[in-house]
């Protein structure tokens, strides 16, 4: 391990340019304009505010074509209302559109409207089409280009406003036909089962081009015409969701994150330092790298932030320090053991690699498993939670090492830099396993209990946010604070008569002017009926907007779909990981087992204390997964490690005792590293993200426990206590040697 004077030079230069140019690519772009930097991070809606609409295709199976013509017509349509717009698919036959950065939401969602169907009658269909007979139709709405209001400043009638429709070559040819045949009579357009208009042919037009003219204003002109530009799409649309967000809201979230991050990753340091000196300053030095890099990476793949990213990132930040806690531990254990430091540092980052990858990929399975099945913020969750750990284990495997053989030597070279540990006390957790399972099945039936309680009293089991059961959640920021009296009997009854609706509940957040009611499902009429009479008689904070987030029945049900599903995915991924990676089906069926007492503990732990389980439950759920299963790997490679360094005469349970005793102290650590992240965004985030960071802190404590107090006792009833798993270690080992031998391979 020892470096030349060039070596030490060169190693030198290149850790201080990835420092350097990472953070200020990170602060200022690579570019000077920002390129490359935080600044360049597109921003979702929850941050950016802005208006978020999903339909869904009411035709079965369409076809990709379909689908795609949709998305372009949509796109049109919202053209010009900003730069960052988005339409996507969302699944196999639904819609999103996204527009950020608005603030007339109701008129963009207004405009929008629901797509239907648009078609064109002569008079003889159109009394078919009355009396609800068979019909046909002259043209449908994919024969219209394009409708735009218009002013006829030429005329001196009080009608000179109209409506110009511009066909596609195949609509205007079979126009042409039509105005032919009905000259003088009417051509019924007619959208989504009502007549919008019934000119009068007064003319063969030949050209492609119409005019409706002689109309009373310029708003039915632009009502007509917003109509025909909504129903000139090949598919039949539904709004099944939609949501206006607040961009203040945004911001506040955007300013407490980073607070609770800065300090957060402060507090991380001194930590790290007074714990574990040196190895700790050069875990500052790899945090500092791992923050910036996370940065640069989201800004080069254009990757929209939101306000669950931002949370993925700073827990990412709490999870990269597991991997330095690991090496760290390794390497006191070494020196502890009467090795010199070179040899120390060298056996404990060889020794920790096999455990921070097998723990990191269980990770990112979650991270996968969250991708593919979640949806908006979730997916940017996912993202930065798998970009921030594949370079976290670049930083710690790579840049640390480098960084710690550099302090070598340059003289950091007495053990007294790096501490060392010796377990003279065993822990007997083999001992306390009965008491173990009977408390956490106690806790878990509590959980049930309370849930059939809820229930059984008209209460939800959880504590289900809108994404789980449909409605309506509207946000208005008053310009003063109202007490709950006067929000129970001044505001709510304005709200029932406006919309219709029975019950209304509301939130509150203290010493706050904004607050949340939920209802039942509200259409656009509902919530704009709902929006003018609260703020006409109870007037809103200036440059404030009135926020909503509905979600149909269909979408709630495919996310409590989504919600099983990812989870069983994930884990049987997990499960087929760890039995490929250790061969042994005991290691994975008590990973899987423990992994299932985690969700439910923490799923009592929603229900009891009645968290609020909406966008961000199955992301807290899958991240507690990878969280705990990360833990688990730790202790199984240790007794993996043990089990092929002992003889036949060992005894398995103070071999499994060692192990839970010489991870110890890692697994007390890494939890406290994750836990000071988790808690700033608790005490400093905003309430979406301390809904977040609440679980999550309940999971860690309770992945603790278990990688700590069951998988190890599980894997030991399971069977590991039998003397054969160490003859069947043994075989294992010596095919890994003849295959070294025989290819030159290291398995």
């Amino acid at each position: 391990m020892k470096y030349s004077f060039k070596k030490k030079v060169i190693y030198s230069l290149l850790i201080v340019v990835l420092l350097v140019g990472s953070t200020l690519t990170a602060t200022i772009g690579i570019d000077g304009k920002g390129a490359g930097s935080a600044k360049d991070i597109p921003l979702g809606l929850d941050l950016a505010g802005g208006v978020s609409i999903t339909y869904e295709i009411k035709e079965d199976n369409p076809t990709q074509q379909d689908i795609d013509d949709t998305i372009k017509k949509l796109e049109e349509r919202v053209e010009g209302k900003s730069t960052e717009s988005q339409v996507y698919p969302a699944g196999s036959n639904r819609i999103t559109v996204e527009i950020p950065g608005v603030t007339d939401a109701n008129a963009i969602l207004e405009e929008l409207g629901t797509p239907g169907t648009l078609e064109f009658m002569d008079t003889e269909n159109y009394e078919l089409w009355a009396a609800k007979e068979k019909y046909e139709v002259i043209l449908t709405g994919n024969d219209v280009e394009a409708a735009v209001a218009y002013t006829d400043t030429t005329s001196s009638t009080s009608s000179s406003f109209g409506v110009q429709l511009t066909f596609t070559s195949a609509g205007a040819k079979k126009f042409e036909k039509a105005t032919e045949e009905n000259y003088g009579k009417p051509i019924y357009i007619i959208y989504d089962g009502e007549v919008i208009s019934a000119p009068v042919v007064q003319a063969v037009i030949s050209e492609g081009i119409a005019s409706v003219t002689d109309m009373d204003s310029w708003e039915s002109a632009s009502e007509l015409a917003t109509y025909i530009r909504i129903g000139a799409i090949p598919v039949t649309l539904e709004e099944v969701s939609s949501n206006i967000v607040g961009a203040q809201l945004g911001k506040d979230a955007i300013k407490t994150s980073l607070y609770a991050a800065a300090l957060g990753l402060v507090v991380l340091c001194l930590f790290m330092i007074v714990v574990y000196r040196l190895p700790g300053v050069v875990a500052t030095f790899a945090l500092w790298m791992y923050t910036a890099l996370v940065i640069v990476a989201v800004a080069a793949y254009d990757l929209t932030l939101t306000l669950p990213g931002i949370a993925g990132i700073i827990l990412g930040i709490g999870m990269a320090v597991d991997a330095n806690v690991v090496i760290y531990s390794r390497i006191r254990e070494e020196i502890g053991a009467g090795r010199n430091v070179e040899d120390s540092i060298n056996a404990g980052y060889h020794k920790a690699t096999s455990a921070i990858v097998d723990g990191n990929i269980t990770t990112l399975i979650a991270a996968a498993v969250l991708y593919m099945f979640g949806t908006g913020p979730i997916k940017g969750f996912a993202t930065t939670l798998a970009v921030g750990i594949v370079i976290s284990m670049f930083t710690a495997l790579v840049i640390t090492r480098i960084i710690m053989k550099l302090f070598y030597n340059f003289g950091f070279k007495d053990a007294k830099w790096y501490g060392k540990t010796v377990h003279k006390r065993q822990l007997n957790v083999l001992a306390i396993r009965k008491w173990c399972f009977i408390g956490s099945v106690a806790v878990i039936l509590a959980g049930v209990i309370g849930m059939i309680a809820f229930n059984a009293t008209g209460n939800r089991m959880l504590n289900f946010g809108l994404e789980f059961v449909g409605g309506t959640s509207t946000t208005f920021t008053f310009d003063k604070e109202y007490t709950q009296a006067e929000i129970e009997n001044d505001i709510i009854p304005v709200i029932k008569e406006a919309t219709g609706v029975s019950t209304v509940q509301q939130q509150k957040v203290q010493d706050s002017t904004r607050v949340t009611f939920k209802t039942s499902e509200l259409l656009q009429d509902k919530r704009e009926a709902m929006e003018k009479a609260v703020t006409k008689k109870f007037p809103i904070k200036k440059d404030t907007l009135v926020e909503s987030d509905t979600i149909g029945g269909s979408v709630s049900a495919s996310m409590k779909q989504s919600a099983i599903i990812s989870v069983v995915i994930a884990t049987i991924c997990m499960l087929l990981y760890i039995w490929f990676r250790f061969r042994d089906i005991k290691f994975a069926a008590a990973a899987v087992i423990a992994l299932l007492h985690d969700v439910l503990i923490v799923l009592a732990f929603y229900a009891l204390a009645r968290v609020p389980a909406g966008t961000t439950f199955i992301a807290c759920m899958l991240t507690i997964v990878g969280y705990s299963i990360n833990a688990t790997i730790i202790i199984f490679d240790r007794i993996r490690e043990s089990l092929a360094a002992a003889d036949e005469k060992a005894n398995i349970t103070e071999l499994v005792n060692n192990a839970v005793t010489a991870t110890f102290t890692r697994s007390i650590n890494t939890n406290i590293t994750t836990f000071i992240m988790l808690l700033s965004l608790f005490i400093f985030g905003v309430t979406s993200v301390r809904e977040f960071a609440l679980p999550l802190m309940v999971g860690v404590i309770v992945g603790a426990y278990s990688s700590v107090c069951i998988t190890s006792p599980l894997w030991y009833v399971l069977g590991g206590k039998k003397k054969g798993v160490i003859a069947a270690e043994k075989r294992r080992q010596k095919e890994k040697e003849i295959k070294r031998n025989s290819d030159g391979s290291v398995v």
